[in-house]
Order: structure tokens, then C-alpha cells, then sequence
């Protein structure tokens, strides 16, 4: 319940002269606000004209002398093709404006509508080359006004340095997505006496998909090494000061911008960092490396790739005539299960082609496993049967051995499961085989950009979360482990684990001594876990264990009514014990090894 307040005359005045400011300064932001948009307008007139062709045009800018304050105007050159739509600011002759012509980015403030897709803003991206001159002043190629002269499919963009020297930028479009650039000097050695000069670049990653927390978690620097022999990520920060770097990529869950050097990065420094202040950056990168001055001057070649993470796109991509693979497969971070993965995509790409909705890809999908996986399940159950038919003896010999040495009694435990042909680990193996698969599902159903935006009922993307009740209020705690929206894929899919999990654990028995951990509990604790760890992720992930889970219930039910009989087995079992004892396994000999030697020290350690 909040107090009354009691304002004097002087906090009344205070509060007066604070509304006036702020008045004054919406008025100023609002005449800000509509230059800009005019002279958007402006340009969008320009690019239209152009018929996505970059045209000549009439210069008006001014090259900017080292020695002088002379303003000049700052024009966006625009490049463009079937998948892209680029501008170059004459201001230091660097990106402004990196449009994916056939994607879409996600619309937080509208869920219904999609926005165009942009790597490259005004505001987010930063290229620089500088280097000292003679007298030790810095100079910035940001700071710098170029004169551009515009071709058919090239751009050259040139700034007057003094004494006849000058540093060029010559734009060309390359392959479908991406963008060479030269950067050359002329007279250079009469500026500096530097054998390097420091390349800066620093991006903010653009928010682009529903799930901020999962693209978050995939929004990430992925370079290559040493001529393209070695890939690494890297999700804080690095230093490579003596392996090569060929290029660096800032990646986010679907699209990259790959920055590529033909003659490599050296002594190159990345950070990254998450953007806390804003939701519509998620993290900020920071790299910088040397560039080389040779005799003099600077003659470097660099491109730019803007890419969508598709594999077989990237698995083949080469912006120029080189045959040598550069490895921006890398980029989709499929894991070390990658050849599983690969397999998934294939079978998703085979069923896509009959036209069939993803929802329902996913759901063959996940009987293909199934069948796949069937036998490794049957022979769970199978040693789940052997396990509760020996119950009744497990009991009777934990009745006998209540006060005995535990070591005895694990050893009547284990004479037992050999006497009746039964090995307590065979259910781990097959538990253990799941273990990739469930991983590398884990990897695909986020990135695999051929279900973005892909809706199955209630679900408008199968690679971001469902919802079907959120709420804008921030609860401390759940808002960080839980978010704020409720998955009915991930409730669902919790609910059928939980039945699964009850039906699977029915063999399993409370532990008899004291300070052992239950089993069963931490088995049902998955299900709550889950809730939590999914509630975020891709909905056709949840839909697909969904679904995986109630296969398992259906084939627990068949395989327990049709395909296993007990008597049977119990049969066996008693017929195992009245053969002549079999020669024990490696396994059961090493615990028999480990037993008499607990046993030997216990007896060390009364004496």
C-alpha cells in the first residue's frame, strides 16, 4: 500500500521546469525524427530508380583533405541483386545497409506480420582502418568522406589523403551473396612510417527470430584456420597471435556475416558481449587484426558473405573461382553428432519434397527413429521383466543379509544374477546408445533453417517456442529459468515423460541402504527439469519428443501384452540356475576381483 506524498511549493515548481524540458525535448526529437524519415524517403526514391542496378550518378561530395574541416554531403551508394540489397555510405566508405532480399525477420511488436531482414543497419556495424602518420596523429578511414565512381557492377570509393596520396575501397558484388572489396592506397610512405595499420570491426547482431533466449544461446564468432584446415568458435573471447585466421563469422541462429581476408587475419583479437541495454541487439562484437604495408602501401582484398546457415548452400558456396573449400558449413553448429544430424536433414529434405507440412515431417520423422531404435527398447524391457521376476529373491536376500557385511550381501546378489543368466548393466547400454540421438536432435530442430517460420497447429514457428498464454509482468525467478509464456508442446511432452517414466521405473527398487540415492526420484525430477529447459526452445523439438514419448508408452503396452511373456522367462531364468555354473564374464569377475579386495581391507583394517 503506498503513503500519500506531500509536495511543497519548490518540489511543484521542480516538477514544472522538468515537464517543460522534457516537452522541449520530444518537440526536438520529433523534427529529428522527421528529417530522417525524408531523407529515407530520399534515398528509397534513388534505389527504385535504379531498377536494382547500380547506375552512375552525379557526385556532389567533396574528398576530405587531412588538413581541413571543409563539410561535405554523405551520400548511400546502393548495390544490389536477386538475393541482396547493399549500401555503401561515402563516409568512410563502409556498410550501411545489408537487406536479405527473400527472408524475413521476426516482428516482436506484431507476431502476425514479418519484417525485412536486415544484417547490416545505420546503427549496428563499424569498419575501420587507421594507422598513424609521421607526427603521430591517428587516421580513421570512418572519418573520412570518399568520392565514389560508380560502374555496372563495381564501385570505387576514394579519399584524397595530402601530398597526392589517397586510399581506395573498390566494391564488387561476388556470387549471390557477397560483396569483395579491395583496399588499396597510393603515396602512403609519404604519410606514415608504420610497417602495420590496425583493422577494426565491431557488429551488433541483430534480433531477428521469436525466441530471443534460444537465438541468444546461438549468436556466437565461428572462424577459420591456418588455409581453411581448421575451424573453431568461440563464445566469450580470443587471441590468435600465431594462427592464421582465413575469416570470421558473426553468427546467429540462421544468418551469418562472414568477413573474409585472401591473404588472412593475423595477431587478430575478437570479444563479444552480451547487449543487456536493448531488445534489438543481442550481443556486441569487437574484432581487430593488423594489415600489412608492404613497400609502402596498403593492397589488401577482402569480402563479405551474408549468409543463410542452409548447409548444402554452405557445404557449396564459392563467392570466387577458388576450389578450395572454406568451410562455412561450420557455421551451423550441429555438434559433435554432426553426421547424425546430416542424416535427420536428408530425411527432412526427402519428405519435404511430397509436399508434406513439417508438423507432419517431424512426426514420420520420429517413427523412423522409432524404428530404428525399437530393439534397443525391447531388450530394456526384456531385463526390466528379468529384474522384477527376481524381486521376491533380491528381497529375501536382503532379509537374510539385514545385519551382514554389505559386501556379502552384494556378493549373494551377484551370485544370483548369475545363476539366473541376468546382467544388472544391460539396461544401461542400451539407455547410453540413446544418448547421441537425443543430442543431436537437441542440435537440428533449431537449426535447421528449412522449418523457420514453418506452423503446425497452434505453433506460427517450429524453431522458436509455442505459446499459448504469456503474460508482460516480470517475476524475478521464473521470468530467468521459466520466461513468460507458457509451451503446451513442452507441457505435453513433460506430461507424457512423467507416464513413461512411471511405467518404465515400475522394476525399479528403493535403495536398502542408507545415504544410496533413489533413482526412481531423480528419474522423476526429469520431467519437472524438462519443463523448464524447453519451455524456451524450438517447438518442433518438444513436438517431436512428444511424440517419441507416446510411441514408447504404445510399445511398452505391446511389447508387455504381446510380445513378452513372463512365465516364460521366469522358466528360463529357474532352468539357468539348475545348469552347471557357466564360466563368469570379464565383467562379473572384475566385481568379484573388487569385492574380495573391499573384503581383504575391511579384515586389514579390524586387525
Amino acid at each position: 500500500m503506498q503513503q500519500k506524498s506531500n509536495f511543497d511549493k519548490n518540489q511543484i515548481i521542480g516538477f514544472i521546469l522538468i515537464g517543460i524540458i522534457l516537452i522541449g525535448f520530444l518537440v526536438y526529437s520529433s523534427k529529428q525524427q522527421q528529417k530522417t524519415i525524408l531523407e529515407d524517403q530520399k534515398v528509397e526514391k534513388q534505389a527504385i530508380a535504379s531498377e536494382n542496378k547500380i547506375e552512375q550518378s552525379t557526385v556532389t561530395t567533396k574528398p576530405i583533405q587531412l588538413d581541413s574541416i571543409e563539410e561535405a554531403k554523405v551520400q548511400l551508394i546502393p548495390f544490389s541483386n536477386e538475393q541482396l540489397d547493399i549500401k555503401i555510405s561515402t563516409q568512410g566508405a563502409q556498410l550501411r545497409g545489408v537487406r536479405l532480399k527473400k527472408w524475413t525477420a521476426y516482428d516482436e511488436a506484431n507476431e502476425s506480420h514479418k519484417k525485412d531482414l536486415f544484417l547490416v543497419n545505420e546503427e549496428n556495424t563499424d569498419f575501420n582502418i587507421s594507422f598513424k602518420d609521421k607526427t603521430g596523429k591517428i587516421i580513421n578511414t570512418r572519418d573520412l568522406v570518399f568520392t565514389p565512381q560508380v560502374g555496372k557492377d563495381e564501385a570505387t570509393f576514394t579519399a584524397n589523403l595530402s601530398n597526392g596520396s589517397y586510399i581506395q575501397f573498390i566494391y564488387k558484388l561476388y556470387g549471390e551473396y557477397s560483396l569483395n572489396f579491395n583496399v588499396k592506397t597510393q603515396g602512403l610512405s609519404q604519410i606514415t612510417s608504420g610497417k602495420n595499420a590496425t583493422l577494426d570491426w565491431q557488429q551488433n547482431a541483430i534480433a531477428l527470430e521469436k525466441g530471443r533466449s534460444q537465438e541468444l544461446i546461438y549468436t556466437e564468432y565461428r572462424y577459420s584456420l591456418n588455409n581453411y584446415k581448421q575451424t573453431d568458435y568461440d563464445t566469450n573471447g580470443f587471441t590468435e597471435d600465431k594462427d592464421k585466421i582465413d575469416w570470421i563469422s558473426v553468427k546467429q541462429q540462421f544468418f551469418a556475416t562472414i568477413l573474409e581476408a585472401k591473404n588472412g587475419f593475423h595477431n587478430s583479437k575478437g570479444e563479444q558481449t552480451k547487449d543487456e541495454d536493448t531488445s534489438k541487439y543481442l550481443k556486441k562484437f569487437t574484432f581487430t587484426s593488423i594489415v600489412p604495408i608492404h613497400q609502402g602501401e596498403i593492397n589488401e582484398n577482402y569480402t563479405w558473405n551474408f549468409l543463410p546457415l542452409n548447409y548444402d548452400l554452405l557445404k557449396s558456396y564459392k563467392a570466387d573461382n577458388n576450389e578450395i573449400s572454406k568451410q562455412f558449413s561450420y557455421n551451423i553448429p550441429f555438434g559433435w553428432m554432426k553426421w547424425l544430424c546430416i542424416f535427420y536433414l536428408w530425411i527432412y529434405q526427402f519428405l519435404e519434397k511430397f509436399g508434406i507440412p513439417a508438423g507432419w515431417i517431424i512426426f514420420l520423422m520420429t517413427i523412423v527413429v522409432k524404428l530404428v531404435t525399437s530393439p534397443i527398447m525391447y531388450k530394456q524391457y526384456i531385463q526390466g521383466a528379468k529384474m522384477r521376476i527376481l524381486k521376491p529373491e533380491l528381497d529375501e536376500i536382503n532379509e537374510k543379509n539385514k545385519n551382514a557385511d554389505p559386501l556379502k550381501k552384494q556378493q549373494a546378489t551377484m551370485e544370483l544374477y548369475r545363476k539366473a543368466g541376468v546382467n544388472p548393466l544391460a539396461g544401461c547400454l542400451p539407455a547410453l546408445i540413446q544418448i547421441p540421438i537425443f543430442y543431436s536432435l537437441f542440435r537440428f530442430f533449431p537449426n535447421n533453417i528449412a522449418m523457420r517460420g514453418k506452423s503446425f497447429l497452434w505453433a506460427n514457428d517450429l524453431t522458436a517456442y509455442d505459446s499459448i498464454y504469456q503474460w508482460n509482468t516480470h517475476i524475478p525467478i521464473l521470468s530467468s529459468f521459466y520466461g513468460n509464456h507458457i509451451s503446451l508442446f513442452t507441457l505435453l511432452y513433460c506430461i507424457a515423460l512423467l507416464i513413461y517414466t512411471k511405467m518404465s521405473t515400475s522394476t525399479m527398487q528403493p535403495p536398502k541402504q542408507e545415504g544410496m540415492p533413489d533413482m526412481r526420484f531423480m528419474m522423476y525430477l526429469m520431467p519437472v527439469m524438462f519443463i523448464f529447459w524447453l519451455n524456451s526452445y524450438a517447438a518442433g523439438l518438444s513436438w517431436y519428443y512428444l511424440v517419441s514419448n507416446v510411441i514408447n508408452i504404445l510399445l511398452i503396452i505391446l511389447i508387455k501384452n504381446y510380445f513378452i511373456d513372463e512365465k516364460k522367462i521366469h522358466a528360463k531364468m529357474q532352468e539357468n540356475k539348475l545348469k552347471p555354473a557357466k564360466k563368469k564374464s570379464k565383467w562379473q569377475q572384475k566385481m568379484q576381483q573388487m569385492i574380495e579386495q573391499a573384503q581383504q581391507q575391511q579384515a586389514k583394517n579390524k586387525k
